[in-house]
């Protein structure tokens, strides 16, 4: 059973990890992944056709947790404790939860103090009691009639739930906390640098904080904007972004079936490689031969894809309609053929191939260019957010 910490308008953990409020989903999983053989049985929450209608839910439902995560920004935006049963809980260092321990006013009362009255729900005949950041609510089924203020001696914590503010129904994920950089930029934003002639580059304002020992208490987050452009080097590339999280070496291309090239079936001597930057979403394709950029690609990250905000339609009323058919892709790993998540389909435009999932949201762009100097690349150049 897990034995962990409860830190209002902060989080929830002990000593080895902790989920953060405005912990990026990704850093939230991976945690979960390293912890694999104490956290078991996690289930993934979401909405298959409108995915940013509802929160993105990771459910540990071996533990009785359920962190719920904005579906736009995939932070971690609430966090809720639905089975206390499961898990023992402490306030400063203190148990007010486990199996020696129950959970009713009385001890919610010795823990956290004194707060406003409680507020009673008919439609959930519940009363919850709510502190800043904090709240708790307790199951009235055996009261005949729910008392206006005071909640009745005895009740016992049903739900916890812990996010930002003072009021659960209006809270939204906060800004990254300092702790959850761990030497990682994020980009607060991409755009791409683009021409009459089609995309030229991307314009990226990353997010990145101090973490050096001794550091962390007077970090700030800090905000740059780098450009990065079709032919720039593998130095252009990590002197604006730094050193990539994994570089990965091709060793097939779906697509290049679809070339117009005569040569397309010609096996090269050397791999294209990429340049995986994970936190930023961004992959920068290679060529092997001159080691200039070719492609990005740029992730959305939606939940339902095989490589898990915008709407294909959105993109065809700024850019046009594509005048082909798509192409039908089918990702797969090498040691098993099968895809739970269905065939994706890859639309052209102006030099950019749009991954169109079966729900219409994007899953990935990928942005085509001839390679070029950074020099010839920056004249003339547009910026256009998407």
């Amino acid at each position: 059973m897990l034995d962990l910490e409860v830190v209002p308008e902060r989080s929830l953990g002990n000593e080895q990890w902790e989920f953060a409020l405005g912990m990026p989903l990704a850093q939230a999983i991976s945690i979960l992944q390293k912890h694999c053989r104490i956290i078991k049985n996690v289930q993934v929450l979401y909405s298959e056709q409108t995915p940013l209608s509802h929160d993105l839910i990771l459910n540990l439902t071996q533990d009785g947790i359920k962190l719920l995560f904005d579906a736009a920004n995939q932070r971690l935006k609430v966090i809720e404790v639905y089975d206390l049963s499961k898990v023992k809980l402490k306030y400063c260092g203190v148990h007010f939860n486990s199996q020696a321990i129950a959970p009713t006013i009385e001890q919610i009362d010795q823990s956290f103090g004194a707060t406003h009255p409680g507020v009673y729900n008919a439609a959930e005949q519940m009363f919850h009691l709510n502190f800043r950041g904090l709240s708790f609510s307790f199951q009235l089924d055996s009261w005949n009639e729910a008392p206006k203020y005071e909640i009745p001696h005895g009740a016992m914590v049903k739900r916890m739930h812990i996010y930002t503010g003072n009021n659960l129904q209006d809270t939204r994920a906060p800004s990254m906390p300092l702790a959850c950089f761990l030497g990682n930029v994020y980009a607060e934003y991409v755009d791409v640098l683009r021409n009459g002639a089609g995309p030229l580059g991307l314009k990226l304002r990353l997010l990145t904080a101090g973490c050096a020992p001794g550091l962390m208490a007077d970090a700030k987050v800090r905000s740059v904007e780098r450009n990065i452009y079709f032919g720039d080097s593998c130095q252009d590339v990590m002197g604006a972004l730094g050193s990539p999280n994994k570089v990965f070496y091709k060793s097939e291309d779906k697509m290049k079936i679809h070339s117009p090239s005569p040569h397309k079936q010609v096996p090269s001597k050397c791999n294209d490689y990429f340049f995986n930057y994970f936190p930023l979403g961004v992959d920068i394709l290679f060529d092997s031969t001159t080691h200039l950029v070719k492609k990005f690609v740029l992730h959305t990250n939606f939940p339902g894809h095989y490589n898990f905000n915008m709407q294909w339609d959105q993109i065809q009323e700024l850019l046009g309609h594509p005048m082909e058919k798509p192409v039908v892709l089918h990702r797969s790993s090498s040691a098993n053929n099968t895809n739970p998540f269905g065939s994706t389909f890859c639309f052209g435009l102006q030099r950019m191939i749009f991954e169109v999932m079966q729900n219409n949201h994007i899953a990935s762009v990928s942005l085509y260019g001839a390679p070029r100097t950074a020099h010839q690349a920056r004249a003339g150049s547009s910026s256009s957010t998407h």
